[in-house]
């Protein structure tokens, strides 16, 4: 038995690698130890914030338990293999090779994170760009892709760093490299980038009736170098987009009501009496009208052959033809109610006053 002791003890303090029999044995038990308890607490998690998920307020749980999904099985391995390995007593160099892998594992674990939250928060973003706007979607996917090559990149230039090369050289020859592609394609990444804007910022969609400068037309196809417009008169119009961005765009889509001011003409020959009651009678053919708000009236001054009349209203409804379909009924109306008050709407005349002079005088002939 003492015997049996003794090869025991000195067997655990047999020295392997700078390290005794019981330093090994510790270390593997820790790292075990380590092994099991990350997944665990990682699964614990995941399903905690799976239970708050359900809840239709808590977003944000979703967004963490989504982001703990995307945790690798093999990081939480190595780290619980680095975490045993701090009780042993390792060579320089094998400790730093450990540390950097440990640290390169670190670095692409959380570019997993951020690359899963990003997915997360995308997929969401872009289910409402399709339900809103199909073509937009088409943009924002490439705006994500965008997204996730700057995140590797970054990543990448991190892992180069921490393994010991100089990136110094490598960040200036891809800033030199970057701008020389710029200048090259300039016009192409306006246009790109323009695309974003619109995209982004929405000043208008698909199916908007808008007009560029001089020209109207309703917007038939938003892509990422042209927008294309059908014009009134049937034929297409190609913007670029970073020129349509730099232009005067007016939506009238997005209009909530139209302001209508119209006027008329009446004849001289229309008493002061006629005149005040024309007023008040577009007041009420105005206020008559479904979808319309009467703003005012008025006797506005004298032409140069009819007594001008000036009247403001509102259309509460965007679309064009509902603005004809009132505009008719009041015209309509205007005459049929001068037409019984017996107004006459005035016409371009002139009065010509001819002098008849009087005849030369013959002078008497003295011869």
């Amino acid at each position: 038995m003492i015997w049996s002791d003794f090869i025991q003890a000195r067997w655990l303090d047999t020295v392997l690698l700078g390290n005794s029999v019981t330093t090994w044995l510790a270390a593997l038990a820790l790292a075990l130890v380590a092994g099991l308890l990350l997944p665990l607490v990682q699964r614990l998690l995941t399903r905690r914030l799976s239970r708050l998920a359900e809840r239709d307020d808590a977003r944000v749980s979703r967004y963490v338990g989504a982001i703990a999904e995307g945790t690798r099985r093999g990081v939480l391995l190595l780290l619980a293999l680095f975490i045993g390995a701090r009780l042993l007593v390792l060579p320089a160099k094998i400790d730093t090779v450990l540390e950097r892998l440990v640290a390169v594992a670190l670095l692409l674990q959380v570019a997993w994170w951020a690359q899963r939250a990003f997915d997360v928060w995308f997929s969401g973003y872009l289910d409402r760009k399709r339900a809103d706007d199909v073509a937009a979607a088409a943009t924002v996917t490439l705006l994500g892709f965008m997204g996730r090559v700057a995140l590797w990149s970054v990543a990448l230039l991190m892992i180069l760093d921490n393994l010991g090369f100089d990136i110094t050289t490598l960040v200036a020859s891809l800033g030199i490299g970057g701008i020389a592609v710029a200048l090259a394609l300039q016009n192409i990444l306006g246009d790109l980038f323009a695309s974003l804007s619109i995209a982004l910022d929405k000043p208008f969609v698909i199916g908007d009736f808008i007009i560029v400068d001089d020209i109207p037309g309703t917007v038939q196809h938003i892509g990422l170098k042209t927008t294309r417009v059908r014009s009134l008169s049937g034929e297409q119009v190609v913007f670029a987009n970073s020129d349509l961005l730099k232009s005067r765009i007016r939506n009238y889509k997005r209009m909530y009501e139209r302001r209508v001011l119209f006027g008329f003409g009446v004849l001289y020959q229309t008493s002061p009496e006629e005149l005040e009651a024309i007023a008040a009678m577009v007041r009420e053919i105005v206020e008559a009208q479904s979808g319309a708000r009467f703003d005012r009236a008025h006797f506005k001054g004298f032409g140069d052959s009819s007594l001008d009349f000036e009247v403001v209203y509102y259309v509460l409804d965007p679309d064009y033809g509902r603005y004809m379909d009132i505009q008719q009924a009041i015209n309509l109306e205007l005459v049929r109610r001068f037409a019984a008050l017996g107004v006459g709407f005035a016409f371009p005349t002139r009065t010509l006053h001819i002098e008849t002079l009087p005849p030369p005088t013959v002078a008497p002939n003295h011869a």
